[in-house]
């Protein structure tokens, strides 16, 4: 039986996306054909927190499966400075799970009120950021108890896809997408495993978290959940990033959180990894790669042969779990975080 809310809906998120991919098939298929007809020029991502890091996501997979230009918006713009950038052509994609922050609804409405397109991806089909949002994906993550977000980060990232493979009529792509409660499943299936190792790293107060191409938006959600559950200074860089000069923060004994999927970034990532290893780096490793498996002091495998597009909806899920054990292990109460709310309002 779990032990907390936060524990109970890391392991509810099979069923979670399960629903997702059976409840909005359709209307993702509806809201495909509406854009394709309207055929905008680039896409523009709003979100805060988690949901932002789902955003990071959507940059990928719309650059690469649809070819379109991805921008993340920047929603003080559109409130406190009230110069909003032109987006008429574009199409505007909001994500919130609970649709409630000002300044994301700020985004919908203008990019609506200059004749682009909206689309509005929520846990709360009732919400504003629904209303004001020509089209709405719900993503029927079911009640989030835990104030740090997690099934509906993944439920996110997956509507994101199904959105991108229904806009590029990939068949193949959208075929794929049924396997994913049983990855997610597979990799939750040890959580005892998961939460014991990380006891080994509960007095650490700072550490890294490092992948690469898609997963780049992994890093920051596995960084976020460290900071505002474990309270631990966490840094998410891409790899290639880190080693433009903070890898000089590199000694014995430094933790490194990596993930490291199959696919084009496996093997800098492995090379990465090595060079870490020798400069004796602490390596917490989430990979189905044995090479990769094998340079880590806790290594956190994930199940084989999952497309790298869709890896950081399986890759994330063992990180949630790692600062779920980190949070138990130094002492701290994963539902009740310090100074945060469920429903986080910004201007």
């Amino acid at each position: 039986m779990a032990s907390s809310c936060l524990e109970q809906e890391i392991l509810e998120q099979p069923q979670a996306l399960q629903r997702l991919l059976e409840s909005e098939r359709q209307t993702i298929e509806d809201v495909a054909a509406h854009l394709r007809a309207r055929q905008p020029r680039f896409v523009v991502l709003a979100a805060r927190g988690s949901s932002d890091n789902a955003a990071r996501y959507g940059q990928y997979l719309f650059g690469a499966a649809n070819r379109l230009p991805v921008a993340l918006a920047t929603p003080s713009l559109f409130t406190l400075y009230r110069q909003p950038p032109c987006i008429d052509e574009a199409l505007v994609v909001a994500i919130s799970q609970s649709g409630q922050s000002p300044d994301i609804v700020a985004v919908v409405e203008e990019g609506r009120h200059q004749g682009g397109l909206t689309v509005a991806i929520t846990n709360d089909p009732s919400s504003p950021l629904a209303a004001a949002a020509e089209h709405t994906i719900c993503l029927h993550a079911g009640a989030e108890h835990s104030v740090a977000a997690t099934k509906t980060y993944t439920c996110s990232l997956l509507a994101l896809a199904m959105l991108s493979a229904a806009l590029a009529r990939d068949e193949e792509r959208l075929r794929l997408l049924a396997g994913l409660p049983r990855l997610v499943g597979e990799a939750v299936g040890n959580v005892p495993a998961v939460l014991q190792a990380a006891e080994r790293y509960r007095y650490a107060e700072a550490c890294i978290v490092v992948s690469r191409g898609y997963n780049y938006c992994t890093a920051f959600e596995i960084a976020l959940k460290l900071k505002e559950l474990a309270y631990i200074v966490a840094e998410p860089y891409s790899s290639a990033d880190f080693q433009h000069g903070p890898v000089a923060l590199i000694e014995q004994g430094f933790p490194v959180v990596a993930a490291v999927p199959q696919g084009y970034v496996a093997a800098e990532l492995v090379d990465f990894l090595r060079q870490l290893h020798e400069r004796k780096a602490e390596l917490v490793v989430i990979s189905p790669l044995d090479e990769a498996l094998a340079l880590a002091q806790t290594p956190l495998p994930l199940p084989r042969n999952t497309p790298e597009w869709l890896s950081p909806i399986v890759a994330v899920a063992p990180g949630q779990l790692f600062a779920l054990g980190m949070t138990v292990a130094k002492g701290f109460d994963p539902d009740r975080p310090r100074g945060l709310h469920k429903v986080t309002r910004t201007h």
